[in-house]
């Protein structure tokens, strides 16, 4: 009880401040309300756990709060007494890429064997749909040549974790979407720099050699790192398994603050029409991907699982290919754009789906009944 007060507080102390934060703007002074939005996004994100419903935009909503603070206060975000907190990016992808690592195993490949038509068609979407997606957008957008470079760098990246737990919440096919994750980040050193050069190298200098070494390095390497962890101490680490997905969450969302307080003033002149587009990439991703298996005659669970894996990118592995370019504060925009918001769009297509049952599944039973009718 007195926990469900406590968020319910917080809800009505957010309301508050966003009631504040928007009297601020409307009379001529939004440059002062910035710690009435932040306090409106953190007490927003508190009241959420709540709640089971909305508990899943927690850390969205709280990324929002930082990078809120990020636009307002940037200096606190780029760099203090010299150090410049760009140099974490790598580092905390190595370290989320070994995490990822640590939590497979090889029968996360077995999956090939056992649905090589549904691996196959996925990773097909996946390295075609969102690049010539990013590709299209990015040619119409009218950005400068970096900042439109960025929404196709986002759409060559492979899927990522969030992908996975997606697919968990909307009754997919999860095994499927562990296996294409694993092969798409694995492919990606490959994949991705050929893809930029091609649909990119007329916005942006892109060295493919360079790339594919910068992408082995973050993905790679760690992961085969984690792999082995995995493998020799296996059971031995709990404290490990527990702490890899809040050191991950907490990566990710420092990434995306660090690039919104390099990048604040071209976010501050193309945001919002930034965000629109991004929008528009993410949810052509699910419906492309989604009827692009209903062509290869998927079966339901697995059109979902493809319509998420292609929908939702490792913004994170796209912002550190950014910095490796030296260029986070144009190129990194848009996945710091992109991994927010699929996170909300996810969230909102998992739930929706979870309470649909896959049309397979009800096939399934409808056969399971039959026969229980022909044995009687």
């Amino acid at each position: 009880m007195k926990d469900s007060k406590i968020y319910k507080i917080a809800l009505g102390l957010a309301t508050v401040c966003l009631v504040v934060a928007l009297v601020m703007a409307l009379t001529g002074n939004l440059s002062q309300a910035g710690p009435f939005f932040i306090a409106f996004f953190a007490g927003l994100a508190i009241g959420f756990r709540g709640y089971e419903r909305f508990r899943g935009f927690s850390y969205t909503v709280m990324i929002f709060a930082a990078v809120t603070a990020a636009l307002y206060y940037p200096q606190y975000f780029v760099e203090v007494n010299g150090f410049k907190f760009a140099v974490l990016i790598t580092p905390l992808i190595q370290l989320i890429m070994f995490g990822m690592g640590t939590s497979m195993s090889v029968q996360d490949f077995v999956g090939v064997a056992r649905m090589p038509k549904g691996v196959i068609v996925g990773l097909l979407c996946q390295f075609t749909i969102m690049p010539f997606l990013g590709f299209g957008i990015a040619s119409v957008s009218g950005f400068p040549p970096e900042i439109a470079a960025g929404i196709i760098l986002i759409g060559c990246s492979p899927s990522g974790l969030a992908s996975n737990v997606m697919n968990y919440l909307a009754k997919a096919n999860l095994a499927l979407s562990i296996t294409i994750t694993a092969l798409a980040t694995l492919l990606a050193p490959l994949f991705t720099p050929l893809l930029m050069s091609l649909l990119a190298g007329a916005l942006v200098e892109i060295n493919v050699l360079d790339m594919m070494w910068d992408i082995v390095k973050m993905v790679i390497i760690p992961i085969g790192a984690g792999l082995l962890f995995n493998k020799l101490l296996h059971g031995k680490a709990k404290w490990l398994d527990e702490a890899m997905p809040l050191v991950s969450m907490f990566g990710i969302a420092f990434i995306i603050v660090i690039i919104t307080a390099a990048g604040r003033d071209s976010l501050l002149d193309i945001g919002g029409m930034l965000i629109l587009l991004v929008l528009v990439h993410n949810l052509a991703g699910y419906t492309l991907g989604y009827w692009g298996g209903r062509l290869f005659r998927m079966d339901e669970r697995d059109c979902r699982t493809i319509a998420i894996e292609v929908g939702m990118q490792n913004g994170g592995l796209a912002s550190a290919i950014a910095k490796e370019m030296g260029k986070i504060a144009t190129v990194g925009l848009a996945p710091a754009v992109f991994g927010p918001l699929m996170n909300i769009t996810g969230s909102i297509l998992a739930s929706y789906w979870h309470r649909k049952p896959p049309v397979g599944d009800l096939d399934e039973q409808l056969d399971k009944d039959e026969v229980e009718l022909v044995k009687r």
